[in-house]
């Protein structure tokens, strides 16, 4: 069962009471395998960004459920030591799940059994990256390229952990436009037990570049029926898109990646949206800051100042996005070998955001709170 959000975490106050509802099977939520999971918006695996601290940070502003960045099966087999060191969830943000990558199917039901054996409360499969690192092995979306391997896998990660944990796999609508593989995939997905499946609706040929095609989530959706959710992804980057492409697929929730960099307050808007139909505020500065804090804090305090900072120089500039005097604090943090350092930034970043303000003749939001937060 999830952990219900908490009062008092920025996650608007009706979405509280509904992921408290949920965690006690009294609202509609969704469902992967025996979990309830409420409010229906996850946030996307993405390398280098969904580690433990942001991961807190967006189940404490809204995400119904949250998922590791993809992690190597192979690495996990040959027992790497950093690896191991991504087995980083824990009890305040379940339910999380891992996700891991791989072309081989007994390599992936071993690694499976590892990671729910330190905890994961499920496991998901990444069919989805197209990163040529990836995909020249096998893996990843190249698994799109042949579907009898693809189902293999799954059969396999199954077969090793479907009855401990629920397994869901994250695919793209195919390799490329010549054969849109997804609705296929899922269908052999779901009769090899799997209990959700992903669908970000961009050829795998195409990258992050041009528009999702939601048209296949929904095809995706009819092809599975109720028998599993389908979770949709590409393209949300605000509440209402949310909610049209919910409304125009048919999906049971929908999966944040991008957008919600340096913006978890998106997921707990997109929530609140979903629930009530209020359109919640953007943030302020002094959220941004705070909040900005408080992730770099969490980053050092897992991963050590010196390996902490430099994940962070491109990581807290997103907190800023769009607001007068951005770049100067963008800048700031780029060199950045300390925590005390980020924190005199974040220290200035009120007024640096004022006297930019100020400059190109707009009025400056209010920075009380936001030092010391």
């Amino acid at each position: 069962m999830p952990t219900a959000l908490t009062a008092g975490s920025g996650t608007p106050a009706p979405v509280v009471a509904a992921a408290a509802d949920a965690a006690a099977g009294r609202s509609r939520g969704f469902r992967i395998g025996d979990i309830n999971i409420w409010p229906p918006v996850v946030l996307a695996p993405m390398a280098g960004i969904t580690a433990h601290p942001f991961r807190v940070l967006c189940r404490r502003h809204g995400a119904g459920l949250v998922v590791t960045e993809l992690i190597s099966s192979h690495a996990i087999h040959y027992r790497n030591q950093k690896t191991f060191g991504m087995f980083d969830w824990s009890a305040d943000e379940q339910p999380a799940f891992c996700q891991l990558f791989g072309g081989d199917p007994a390599t992936m039901a071993e690694a499976a059994e590892i990671v729910v054996d330190r905890g994961a409360t499920g496991v998901d499969i990444n069919m989805g990256c197209w990163v040529p690192k990836v995909a020249k092995t096998g893996a990843g979306a190249a698994l799109m390229k042949d579907l009898c391997q693809a189902e293999a896998v799954v059969r396999a990660v199954v077969e090793s952990v479907g009855d401990r944990v629920p397994v869901t796999v994250k695919v793209r609508s195919g390799w490329d436009r010549s054969d849109v593989t997804a609705i296929r995939f899922a269908k052999a997905a779901v009769a090899a037990g799997v209990k959700s499946i992903a669908v970000h609706a961009r050829f795998a040929s195409q990258g992050f570049t041009g528009t999702a095609d939601w048209s296949i989530i929904g095809q995706v959706k009819e092809a599975v029926g109720d028998s599993i959710p389908v979770v949709g992804n590409g393209d949300i980057e605000t509440p209402q898109d949310a909610k049209r492409m919910m409304d125009e697929t048919g999906c049971d929730a929908v999966m944040v990646g991008r957008a919600a960099m340096g913006n978890p307050w998106l997921l707990g808007r997109i929530a609140l949206y979903l629930e009530t139909g209020t359109l919640a505020p953007e943030p302020t500065v002094a959220e941004r800051i705070a909040t900005a804090r408080e992730h770099a804090q969490l980053q050092v305090a897992q991963m050590g100042e010196n390996v902490g900072c430099k994940e962070l120089r491109g990581l807290l500039g997103h907190y800023f996005k769009g607001i007068p005097g951005a770049p100067r604090i963008r800048q700031a943090l780029t060199t950045v070998k300390t925590l005390a350092e980020i924190e005199a930034i974040l220290d200035g970043a009120a007024e640096w955001h004022h006297e930019a303000s100020l400059a190109a003749g707009i009025a400056p939001e209010g920075a009380q709170g936001a030092q010391g937060a």
